[in-house]
């Protein structure tokens, strides 16, 4: 830093360079919130104002038109534009009664700029409002001061159904700026008043509050009905997930059972087998050393990732699975629920892989299971056929005796979800839909190769 010496008649002084000139920047909140209103007013009200935004017809399969004759319902589609029109006439009729000849230029402009305003709203609703508030003062002045002040009848009416129609074409926070700007021209406009009848401000603003705060109250529950819908559909999105997830894990579980066992008896079988050989080769004992030594690998594996779907306190069960040989003891535990059951087997039964025999025992446990819920008091008939390259079921079940007497006992929803979940890892083929008699019928088709069959 280089400084510089002034002499006088005192002596020296040093002095130092000024700094620049830098513009104050305020930092306050209130400053601060009074900028980010002013920018709210500018995006809603000045950016691009008279943008082209035309009045959207209405849905022809809404929620009402969509009850209307196919005749009817072309043409009230254009309901909004119709009332927007018939908006414009009120405020053209209104017009005329402004004291000024009909027949005269000023009269017919006096009439039809107030309803033009309103007629703009189908196009340009933002610019609708400036035009209407910009003719205001025009219309005061070419008018008669004696019907009103500072706005004419047609004005009055024209200026409040534009705020309205804005109100509802925009944001709530777009109605609140037009009215504060309409408060403001108001209030100007009474400082210079110079009629003896009273202002019409007062009226102006109450009424249009009223509009404003009714179609901001519609906007607020019109957005928490969309909210409530997109969680709803987000929440049950996430059931399914879940459902889904939870019969995977199931069918983990048990896939994890059926290949642990059968693995096991691999690696076992391969260890013994030397034994029962006398003399065997060398090639053979280390061929068999191999194949457990494969087996127990594989049986890791195997469980190091299908172990991972096992909950915290999960405990695989000591019986072994269920398959269709157990189908007799569920049917009398049904029966014994009250509902009745016949089984119906056509085919040459004969033993299946284990993983189709429990999996179709599963699909025909939660079918019966889902009668008793959805359709107490009803009747039902399980048909199993063992068919060339797999296996057939079908569970079908009739309506309930008295449907409006009886309540069904409501289920947690993974039924239908488990049923295709195993069908579709066995690579089967399933339907289920209701039956013209009022029943429900459950139709699936689980394929066995050629060669499990011949080894079964």
């Amino acid at each position: 830093m280089t400084q510089t010496t002034h002499t006088g008649g005192g002596g020296t002084r040093p002095t130092t360079p000024e700094k620049p000139y830098e513009p104050y920047k305020p930092s306050s909140p209130e400053f601060r919130a009074a900028m980010a209103a002013l920018r709210g007013m500018q995006q809603d009200l000045m950016h691009d104002a008279f943008a082209y935004c035309p009045l959207p017809r209405l849905a022809p399969d809404g929620p009402r038109i969509g009850k209307l004759p196919t005749r009817l319902r072309r043409y009230a589609v254009w309901t909004p534009h119709a009332v927007v029109a018939v908006l414009a006439w009120i405020a053209l009729t209104s017009g005329i009664t402004t004291g000024r000849n009909v027949g005269e230029p000023l009269g017919i402009a006096a009439a039809l700029i107030p309803a033009v305003a309103v007629l703009l709203t189908l196009v340009r609703p933002v610019g609708a409002f400036w035009v209407s508030l910009a003719s205001t003062p025009v219309l005061a002045v070419i008018g008669d001061t004696w019907v009103g002040w500072p706005w004419q009848p047609g004005s009055f009416a024209a200026h409040l159904f534009v705020m309205t129609i804005v109100a509802i074409r925009t944001r709530p926070r777009a109605a609140a700026w037009m009215w504060l700007l309409t408060a403001a021209y108001g209030l100007a406009a009474d400082l210079t008043r110079q009629t003896y009848y009273d202002s019409d401000t007062t009226a102006m603003l109450f009424l249009s509050a009223v509009a404003l705060l009714l179609v901001t109250l519609l906007h607020v529950r019109r957005e928490a009905a969309q909210e409530v819908t997109a969680q709803q559909t987000v929440t049950e999105r996430e059931r399914s997930r879940r459902t889904l997830l939870e019969e995977r894990t199931t069918i983990a579980r048990e896939l994890h059972d059926v290949v642990a066992h059968h693995m096991s008896v691999v690696a076992i079988q391969a260890e013994a087998a030397p034994y029962r050989v006398e003399n065997p080769p060398p090639e053979l004992e280390r061929a068999f050393v191999t194949i457990r030594e494969n087996a127990v690998a594989a049986l890791t594996e195997l469980r190091r990732v299908l172990g991972v779907v096992r909950a915290e306190d999960y405990e695989a069960p000591d019986a072994p699975q269920p398959t269709l040989a157990d189908l007799d003891a569920l049917l009398a535990n049904v029966r014994d629920a009250g509902l009745d059951v016949d089984k119906f087997v056509t085919g040459a039964i004969r033993e299946l892989p284990q993983g189709v025999e429990l999996s179709a025992y599963r699909i025909v446990q939660e079918a019966l299971s889902n009668v008793l819920r959805h359709a107490p008091g009803a009747s039902a008939r399980v048909e199993i056929g063992y068919v060339i390259g797999g296996l057939g079921l079908r569970i079908v079940n009739g309506p309930p005796p008295a449907p409006g007497l009886v309540k069904p006992s409501p289920g947690a929803g993974h039924g239908i979800t488990g049923m295709r979940e195993r069908v579709t890892m066995l690579d089967g083929g399933m339907t289920a839909a209701s039956t013209p008699e009022g029943g429900y019928e459950v139709t699936v088709f689980l394929p066995v190769a050629a060669a499990s069959e011949a080894g079964a």
